[in-house]
């Protein structure tokens, strides 16, 4: 009985300790923030289900590719990879995947004003333009007819890797993948004013939930960062996590299944221990 009293008495005290101090640090290391907000709402919705993907390919072939490939349509970028990455900080991406990852009102604003638009105005100013200018002479019209058009030549389907290449692999690294970043890791540093992490970790350190957040908005969680909000689409999102954690952390079912079959183990010793116990020193109780 004594014994049991003891196991009551450090039960309370843990439990104390726990459930005291937990939650406080989880409160620090992840502070709540709104969940991730897919339809964009600070952004005013642009009526774009009616554009015209011919016009909108003019539009492209006028004003894009003097920056940006589109190699499913056989038009290579401008520059090589080292030349961008040189001059503009960042590789510009290549458009060919690029409505297929990203929602199609945020694609819409970004192209009109992607300071606003990614969450940069902290970063990029008139002093320290953007890279990419502000094509806020276009109408409503006219982004809905380039969206129509980056719509149109998009295959049927993507892969996890092809998403997380367009959404992700400009700036990051995926060691345990062997995907290396698209631009040099120094043209990088002086554009962003640090280094990008390589990302093959990461599933591990933020969790499906908290990078769920912060790939959608990246100043909720790190107000002042130099990371865009890239506007992915949810299913986008979905498949670059997927991606990470089949990289970062594929034995992930193995070790939760390895887990539960350790407390059921613990389980069933501390009944067994119980009982010996019971046998062993019935007589001196």
């Amino acid at each position: 009985m004594k014994e049991f009293k003891i196991l009551i008495i450090l039960i309370v005290v843990i439990g104390v300790i726990y459930y005291g101090v937990e939650p406080y640090a989880h409160s620090v290391m992840h502070p709540k923030v709104a969940p991730a907000d897919f339809a964009f709402k600070d952004l005013e919705p642009m009526d774009l289900k009616n554009g015209d993907a011919n016009k909108g390919k003019q539009l492209v072939a006028e004003n894009c590719t003097a920056c940006h490939g589109i190699k499913s349509q056989n038009i290579p970028a401008p520059m090589d990879s080292l030349s961008a990455s040189n001059s503009f900080g960042v590789v510009p991406p290549d458009l060919s995947h690029v409505a297929g990852v990203l929602n199609a009102n945020f694609l819409a604003h970004f192209i009109k004003d992607p300071v606003k638009t990614a969450k940069l105005s902290h970063k990029f100013n008139d002093e320290r333009p953007y890279p990419m200018p502000a094509f806020s002479q276009f109408s409503d019209k006219d982004l809905s007819d380039i969206v129509a058009y980056l719509t149109s030549i998009l295959p049927k389907n993507l892969s996890d890797k092809e998403v997380f290449a367009q959404s992700c692999q400009r700036c990051h690294s995926l060691d345990y993948a062997k995907d290396k970043a698209i631009s040099d890791p120094k043209d990088l540093a002086n554009y962003l004013g640090s280094h990008v992490p390589d990302l093959s970790m990461m599933i591990r350190a933020k969790g499906e939930h908290g990078l769920n957040i912060f790939i959608n908005d990246p100043q909720k969680l790190l107000p002042g960062t130099a990371m865009p909000r890239v506007g992915l689409s949810e299913q986008a999102q979905k498949q670059v996590i997927s991606y990470l954690e089949k990289a970062g952390d594929r034995k992930k079912h193995e070790r939760n299944t390895l887990g539960i079959k350790i407390m059921i183990f613990f389980a069933v010793l501390s009944f067994l221990a119980y009982a010996w116990k019971r046998k062993v020193w019935s007589e001196v109780h």
